[in-house]
């Protein structure tokens, strides 16, 4: 049995954590920036986990992990 593929976007995207859950970044912080007030912002600062109806396809995804 070959190796199995690491998916190259999501190992860029997520992490795992010790117990089994998804980290993730948040969105919209890129460029655009203007208009979007400082406290949403730096809201977009702190890391998340993904909702658990996502994390199996995820974790699919991330087989090495």
């Amino acid at each position: 049995m070959p190796k199995m593929k690491t998916h190259s976007g999501a190992k860029k995207r997520f992490k795992l954590t010790k117990n089994g859950k998804v980290k993730r970044g948040k969105a919209f912080r890129s460029h655009i920036l203007t208009k979007k007030s400082t406290k949403l912002k730096r809201g977009f600062r702190k890391s998340a986990y993904a909702d658990k109806t996502n994390a199996a396809a995820v974790k699919a995804m991330l087989p090495y992990a």
